[in-house]
């Protein structure tokens, strides 16, 4: 028999996720699929997690931003830091058994809390995509930004799994003048997080191959935005128009992922006429947190913070139609849990 024969025959019998031409993954056929993400991953520091990951056995981990913190125009700089995270032996045991998708923020785009204003961008995506492994015909080496999607089937059920870019196409923020916060919600609708490119596309990402659930990976929180840090709420008109068009898409139980803060936490709004649930699940601190942490104000809130190092799991059960939502720390700590039952 042919070398490709018995290849193609193991792949049957381990089970392997494949991929097909519509940029399907499929997996063993199950009643749940679990997701792991996780964000801000100084390159130089310990990451305590990659073998707790392994064991988990997640599906898919998902990079939530600052892969690594290396805020440079150099990208010979740029790419010996990927390649100092890149070769990490318990980071390459992980992704060896574990789908990889990801997205930047800031301090791996090269730019502290850097927009469409950041002048290596095109060059930098291109450093990005290398570290991720992207082949040549990846979609996102041919256009502007790295935002993306996947689809997941397990059996008859789908996940979706959507990957925005907030930082390519973003225009400038609105610094507060007092110096209270950092930034304040800008008065006008004038400005943009995804661009008009990436808002056509992620229409047509929400009415295109629905499945059972669908998660939506943003850099920056979204609902949680009175601490005036980066978040969407600095342009509250793009958070408005998310949710409305979430709120009329065919899309069905929603979740989005964010990262950025430093402390993990899960926010709650209720959106359209239906009063649909819209989870916001920020998961921030692989190898350093917000120890300092004292309060801040979150009408979304639900659950504690964390201000510990930690990772975010969610666990998809397609039989109940809910989401488990948990949030670990160190030494296989579970250090909060919430499930969100949807229709």
């Amino acid at each position: 028999m042919k070398p490709f024969g018995l290849l193609f025959i193991f792949i049957l019998l381990t089970n392997c996720s494949r991929f097909t031409d519509d940029n399907r993954t499929f997996l063993q056929a199950k009643n749940t699929m679990v997701i792991a993400f996780g964000s801000c991953n100084n390159q130089m520091l310990e990451n305590p997690f990659w073998q707790q990951l392994t064991a988990q056995k997640p599906d898919v981990w998902l990079w939530g931003g600052d892969i690594i913190y290396s805020d440079t125009e150099n990208m010979d700089v740029l790419q010996k830091n990927y390649e100092l995270q890149a070769q990490k032996k318990d980071y390459q045991d992980f992704i060896a058994s574990t789908q990889v998708m990801a997205t930047w923020d800031d301090h791996d785009y090269g730019m502290n809390d850097g927009g469409n204003e950041y002048v290596k961008k095109v060059a930098s995506q291109q450093v990005f995509l290398d570290f991720l492994e992207a082949p040549k015909n990846d979609i996102r080496r041919q256009r502007e930004g790295v935002y993306y999607s996947r689809i997941f089937q397990t059996g008859k059920h789908l996940v979706k799994i959507i990957m925005l870019d907030t930082r390519y196409f973003r225009t400038a923020l609105t610094p507060d003048p007092t110096g209270k916060k950092r930034y304040i919600p800008q008065t006008d609708t004038s400005g943009t997080i995804l661009g008009n490119a990436q808002w056509k596309w992620l229409e047509h990402e929400l009415n295109h191959h629905t499945a059972d659930f669908t998660l939506i990976l943003s850099s920056i929180q979204i609902l949680s935005s009175l601490h005036g840090f980066e978040s969407w709420g600095n342009m509250p008109h793009e958070v408005e128009k998310l949710k409305n068009l979430i709120a009329h898409s065919k899309t069905k139980r929603v979740i989005l992922l964010s990262g950025d803060r430093h402390i993990s936490e899960i926010s709650l709004a209720k959106i359209g006429k239906d009063s649909i649930p819209l989870i916001d699940f920020t998961s921030s601190g692989l190898t350093h947190s917000y120890t300092g942490y004292s309060g801040e104000e979150n009408p979304y809130r639900v659950g504690e913070v964390v201000f510990q190092k930690s990772y975010g799991l969610i666990r998809l059960h397609f039989d109940t139609h809910s989401a488990q939502l948990e949030m670990w720390g160190e030494n296989n700590q579970l250090l909060q849990s919430y499930v969100q039952k949807f229709d």
